[in-house]
């Protein structure tokens, strides 16, 4: 152990010397990781299964493939699994909830009844472990959800979720109070049709309605944000909630948007809207996923998407105004894994981003020196940020390299491996 702490420590000399040689200094990259909270998703240790039971998760173009044992069957595990992560990964985070996920205590508590009271069981595990929390209204998974929630025309079903999301809202609202720091409160609905719809305006005019009733009430411990999606299984043809629609929707309103990284044609570069978002509105939130051929929510890993999504941010110097969420639900590994993976790899993208030696860069590319540019930007991808980042788990008190596949291991064996 003393041993790999003195490589560290001398991998790290090293690599300080040689950022510094291209003017970066890496001390102050890693401070600025420590400080970037990512907020960690809760239903990546249950499935998305939540602490109700109205229906399929599936209902609503969400499906969390395979079976690998040990998920949380209930709040208990599903928080000592959390518990566990946040001991393998460095900084500080935040953690995201779903409106699904309250304390029920084994009652029937439909989602348009939902309270705080519900949830200050989690505001306090919360302050004793360090995090701040995020809130979700959930849509899905519900006998009234179907093809169409706050854009249905049906009365009704349509106000069953409007009072929803107002509830949620005002739970994000006490969540914000208690935890002095804001509650972001994300709106994604999956409305949307199967085939060919004749009615598209209709649908996004009902939608727009159904939001500026929910808007209505200003908060000021809470900050609403709105996430579009291409299509979802079922509803492959229409999506009321597009990219068009909610960033027109935010920009008018002054709304964050939410940007979940599968849920654009895969042509598409997430990175390339920070810069075009940030000038209209006021912050951005990522749901920063892995897309593989669609939106499957895979695992996410250290590759070019989000190595260039951390870039843009950094290089707009706009980590104050974008909220960095994970959201991917893997059920075919195990989900402590997932967790850590998706966690660390996020974080590698960002200290990346840190780590670029913008101010020659940005010299070279004001004097038209494109050649100096482009050859700076493939050699800094050899400058040893692996070894930096080794320095800041070190620094962190997490396990270095692949040192958490141990202790993950273990974790399985005696804890979610004994899970029915």
């Amino acid at each position: 152990m003393i041993k790999m702490k003195e490589k560290v420590q001398k991998s790290y000399e090293i690599a300080k010397e040689r950022y510094e040689e291209v003017g970066v200094n890496i001390d102050k990259a890693i401070e600025t990781l420590e400080k970037l909270p990512l907020s960690i998703h809760c239903w990546q240790a249950d499935d998305v299964a939540g602490f109700e039971n109205f229906g399929s998760i599936s209902d609503a173009g969400i499906q969390a493939t395979g079976n690998h044992p040990g998920k949380a069957r209930n709040m208990e595990e599903l928080r000592r699994d959390i518990e566990k992560v946040l001991t393998l990964v460095g900084g500080k985070h935040r953690l995201n909830l779903h409106a699904i996920y309250g304390d029920f205590q084994g009652k029937k508590v439909d989602r348009n009844e939902i309270e705080p009271s519900h949830f200050t069981g989690w505001m306090q595990w919360a302050k004793e472990k360090g995090l701040k929390l995020d809130f979700n209204s959930t849509s899905f998974g519900h006998p009234k959800s179907g093809n169409l929630t706050l854009a249905n025309p049906d009365k009704e079903i349509r106000n069953f979720w409007i009072e929803h999301t107002k509830r949620c809202r005002l739970i994000a609202e006490e969540i914000g109070k208690f935890q002095q720091d804001p509650c972001i409160m994300n709106l994604w609905i999956h409305d949307g049709m199967k085939d060919l719809t004749v009615n598209r305006l209709l649908y996004r005019n009902i939608l727009e309605k159904s939001l500026d009733e929910i808007f209505a009430t200003n908060y000021k411990d809470m900050k609403d944000c709105i996430e579009a999606k291409l299509f979802g299984i079922g509803l492959e043809s229409y999506t009321v909630g597009s990219y068009d629609f909610y960033l027109a929707y935010g920009t008018k309103n002054q709304k964050i948007v939410t940007l979940d990284t599968g849920h654009f044609h895969l042509t598409e570069s997430v990175a390339d809207k920070i810069s075009s978002l940030l000038l209209f509105v006021p912050e951005i939130m990522l749901h920063v996923s892995r897309p593989v051929r669609w939106d499957s929510d895979h695992v996410t890993i250290l590759n070019d998407d989000v190595t260039e999504l951390a870039k843009e941010i950094v290089r707009a110097d706009a980590l104050n105004r974008v909220h960095v969420g994970l959201d991917y639900f893997d059920a075919s590994i195990n989900r402590i894994g997932a967790y850590v993976i998706g966690i660390r790899a996020t974080q590698k993208a960002f200290l990346q981003a840190l780590l670029e030696p913008i101010s020659q860069l940005r010299k070279f590319e004001e004097n038209g020196q494109y050649f100096e540019r482009l050859a700076l930007l493939e050699e800094s991808k050899n400058l040893p940020w692996n070894a930096v980042w080794d320095y800041f788990c070190l620094k962190n008190n997490v396990p270095v390299g692949e040192d958490y596949i141990g202790e993950i291991q273990q974790y399985e064996k005696e804890i979610t491996s004994k899970r029915n």
